[in-house]
């Protein structure tokens, strides 16, 4: 996809956030979502879509932007929450949050997707915005990045699910040992494999 053009969005000298979420597919866990407003004095290079890049890039780039940008914020929705609100409201309520934490409050926000979360400041969500838009992939890194770390070390406070290996994303091995142990508080109990069952059991 083609890098966005900065007269589409916004005029130039705008402080303009990207924001990204990770962790809506997993069966465990929180989801993360991150705000940043880039330096345009201070580019980084090799800033992409946190999907397309290694675990050893991602970390390599994530100390980078949150040294280099403007401002950078990491915000979360609980498991709980996300049982409460459905898994889209609990998206839009960390990048909300994420938003709202930036130590300087942005003129525009571009979030990656096709929904923004309510704001005060004017929003456009953009599909594919974190491979075009460099501030939204930098904002996938830093959520991608601190949502793993969180699931490695649950992990050590919930052995035997495996957190550590696949996040909470319902791999055979997750599955498995969903039915060995049952599912852990961090569970979204909502979410069908668990709902299904929960209703079995009964």
């Amino acid at each position: 996809m083609p890098a966005v053009q900065t007269s589409r969005f916004f005029a130039e000298h705008t402080l303009i956030a990207g924001v990204d979420e990770a962790g809506r597919g997993p069966l465990a866990g929180p989801v993360c979502a991150a705000a940043v407003i880039l330096d345009p004095a201070r580019p980084i290079a090799g800033i992409d879509d946190s999907k397309k890049l290694s675990p050893a890039r991602r970390e390599r780039l994530e100390p980078l932007i949150r040294e280099q940008a403007l401002a950078w914020s990491v915000a979360w929705a609980s498991a709980e929450e996300i049982d409460q609100i459905n898994i889209l409201q609990a998206t839009l309520l960390a990048m909300r949050r994420a938003v709202e934490s930036l130590q300087i409050r942005p003129e525009r926000v571009l979030i990656d997707g096709n929904r923004c979360p309510e704001l005060d400041i004017a929003a456009e969500a953009i599909v594919g915005g974190d491979g075009s838009v460099p501030a939204i992939g930098a904002a996938s890194i830093l959520a991608k990045v601190a949502r793993d770390r969180f699931m490695v070390e649950l992990d050590a406070e919930c052995p035997g699910y495996g957190f550590a290996k696949h996040k909470g994303y319902p791999t055979r091995e997750h599955l498995d040992a969903l039915a060995r142990l049952g599912p852990c508080r961090w569970h979204r109990l909502s979410f069908a494999p668990l709902s299904k069952a929960r209703s079995s059991a009964r």
